[in-house]
């Protein structure tokens, strides 16, 4: 089993995803502020892994801390949970985590950084362990959408990488294929950090899943060929209607499922699910570095002075989608969370 993110001998071990395909590399956090950069970097990515990451990251921050008193840890613990939240702006699991994490200092108001280190720690286990449970049973509830032989299309990487383990969009694959009912997979490359094809494609491949990577322009042409009987993505943030944010490019795809008459499906754990939020005109939209549009591979494709807009997500409304699929059920329009 793929494990993106593991705790050992008190420093958080990261599977560098910048790395892959081409080599497995893992990196190694001493400090809360090394967590935060590999979240920033996409050392880890993906909603539900960058949450379990930044839970890490506080324990981390309560080990290293050189606080005298209870006022002075819990000083260092808020520069920490403030920094660790600026990282990744619309991945929602960052912020739940963290919240989760501050309740257990809450708690403890008198514990010396050491104790309180141990409390967070199991805390942080909790969430990882959660989560994982959560793939698993998104991923059994999923499979009973998918039909014998199925042929699914997904974008970006919601897999094993994204996650404590399985995967949300890639664990209702993976549940399928345990089961003999996939066909194969349809793999979007996702520009322009090609998540697909460097890390989804990766997925299949190594567990011997059968897929085709295509182009991001290509997903219309195999719609409309009859080729895709379903598309399941993952999400960062689903807004209370239902509007649900994710990689760029999603939107367009659920057009063009919609189009084609293709259910479309997101898999997400219930705390990707932000209620405070009425819908996906109020999600914050991260944008990232010129640089990942006006090159590939580090290799430049266009001119250095090409102005770039460069959305990190966008947001699929919710009449777009079929169902969503959470580890409490399959929950279908319409949507009213709270």
């Amino acid at each position: 089993m793929i494990n993106p993110v593991r705790w050992e001998n008190g420093r958080l071990v990261l599977l560098d995803q910048t790395r892959l395909p081409a080599e497995e590399v893992e990196r190694s956090c001493a400090s809360w502020a090394e967590v935060a950069d590999a979240i920033r970097r996409l050392v880890v990515r993906g909603a539900p892994a960058i949450g379990v990451a930044a839970a890490y990251g506080l324990v981390l921050a309560a080990r290293e801390s050189a606080a005298r008193d209870a006022s002075a840890l819990r000083s260092d613990l808020e520069d920490a949970i403030k920094g660790l939240a600026a990282t990744r702006p619309t991945a929602v699991n960052l912020f739940w985590s963290l919240d989760r994490m501050r309740r257990v200092i809450d708690a403890g108001p008198d514990l010396s950084a050491p104790a309180l280190a141990e409390r967070l720690v199991a805390e942080a286990q909790a969430i990882q362990a959660e989560d994982l449970a959560a793939n698993h049973a998104m991923g059994a509830h999923g499979v009973a959408l998918v039909p014998e032989g199925a042929r699914v299309l997904t974008h970006c990487n919601a897999g094993a990488l994204a996650t404590a383990g399985y995967g949300t969009a890639v664990g209702v694959i993976r549940a399928a294929h345990e089961r003999g009912r996939l066909a194969m997979v349809w793999v979007d490359e996702t520009r322009p950090v090609m998540q697909g094809s460097r890390l989804t494609a990766w997925e299949l491949a190594r567990e011997g899943i059968p897929h085709r990577l295509i182009s991001d322009v290509a997903a219309g042409f195999v719609m409309q060929r009859g080729e895709v009987d379903l598309v399941v993505t993952g999400a960062d943030r689903i807004a209370a209607n239902g509007d649900t944010a994710n990689k760029i490019g999603t939107y367009s795809v659920a057009v063009l499922a919609r189009h084609h008459r293709i259910p479309f499906y997101v898999a997400a754990p219930w705390s990707t699910i932000d209620p405070s939020i009425p819908d996906g005109g109020a999600i914050v939209i991260e944008e990232r570095d010129a640089a990942e549009v006006r090159g590939v591979a580090g290799r430049q494709t266009a001119p250095a002075n090409s102005p770039v807009f460069n959305p990190a997500f966008d947001v699929t409304p919710a009449e777009l989608i079929t169902a969503i699929i959470t580890e409490r059920g399959v929950v279908r329009p319409p949507y009213h969370f709270t």
